[in-house]
């Protein structure tokens, strides 16, 4: 039986959930999806994730949610962490931290999809310990019986997530790398079946600077002076993946990049909560 899961790339602020809101439901129909995971790190305000929009992505569709660095900048989200099944922390922070290291969907044919998440070290300001063995750890952890298994690398360095893919090559269907917000084009399906891109991209407004208003970027840049740095609101997209994997080998035989175009309205009538 195939299993298709979409992977979609940072959600950025309100102009990532509304692309979500607006397109989501037809790509899941169009593309016969069975599976949802979306990294959600940057949700609230461009910056971490609060219970309400949580509850706000479940109810659209999404079915799994992966963190990054900025899990904790909203605390009303540590209770979340710790009650939610769909939501993931980073596997590789303290085992005193917040959140499960595992998720597990089960989707409407029976199979059962887990999602990790794991945290880059080179460049990132949240410490972690060593990924690969984290994951080493949480795989002798997840049922046998579950053999998809999809890891999110939010890293910086493209050398991380590339070595990451190479440690779990036929040991997990799908790793797909987050954090930079910018889409990679080196999709593939790696030779023991693991799919692979190193970046899947960001759902926001792509006519800024990895989703921030341009011009504040640029004067922090040129002047050495700060400015906030405000969500940008035009150039609308989603990025995602979708990967296409046997349900009984946990093998991927297709993995493709899509992205998806929105028109925004500054949030209309459809989510006013900006944080």
């Amino acid at each position: 039986m195939q299993i298709k899961v979409l992977c979609i790339g940072d959600l950025v602020g309100r102009p990532g959930r509304h692309v979500l809101h607006e397109k989501l439901a037809g790509i899941v129909e169009e593309n016969e999806i069975d599976c949802v995971i979306c990294n959600v790190e940057n949700a609230a305000g461009g910056s971490g994730l609060t219970d309400k929009i949580h509850s706000k992505l479940l109810n659209q569709g999404v079915h799994l949610m992966t963190m990054g660095d900025h899990i904790y900048r909203k605390r009303d989200i540590i209770a979340t962490l710790q009650n939610s099944k769909a939501l993931v922390k980073p596997a590789n922070l303290a085992i005193t931290a917040a959140g499960q290291d595992y998720a597990v969907y089960h989707t409407a044919k029976g199979a059962s999809v887990a999602v990790v998440s794991l945290l880059g070290r080179m460049y990132m300001n949240l410490q972690a310990d060593n990924p690969y063995n984290a994951i080493d750890r949480i795989l002798s952890r997840i049922p046998s019986d579950i053999r998809i298994i999809i890891v999110d690398m939010h890293a910086e360095a493209t050398s991380e997530k590339i070595a990451m893919g190479w440690h779990l090559d036929g040991r997990v269907s799908v790793v797909f790398g987050t954090h930079t917000h910018v889409m990679t084009a080196d999709e593939r399906v790696l030779p023991k079946g693991t799919g692979y891109i190193t970046d899947v991209g960001m759902t926001g407004p792509h006519e800024s600077v990895i989703g921030r208003n341009v011009e504040p970027v640029l004067k922090s840049l040129t002047t050495n002076m700060p400015f906030p740095f405000s969500i940008a609101t035009n150039d609308l997209r989603m990025n995602g993946i979708i990967a296409t994997i046997n349900s009984h080998t946990g093998q991927t035989s297709e993995i493709k990049r899509i992205t998806v175009s929105c028109d925004y309205d500054n949030g209309g009538s459809y989510d006013q909560d900006d944080r």
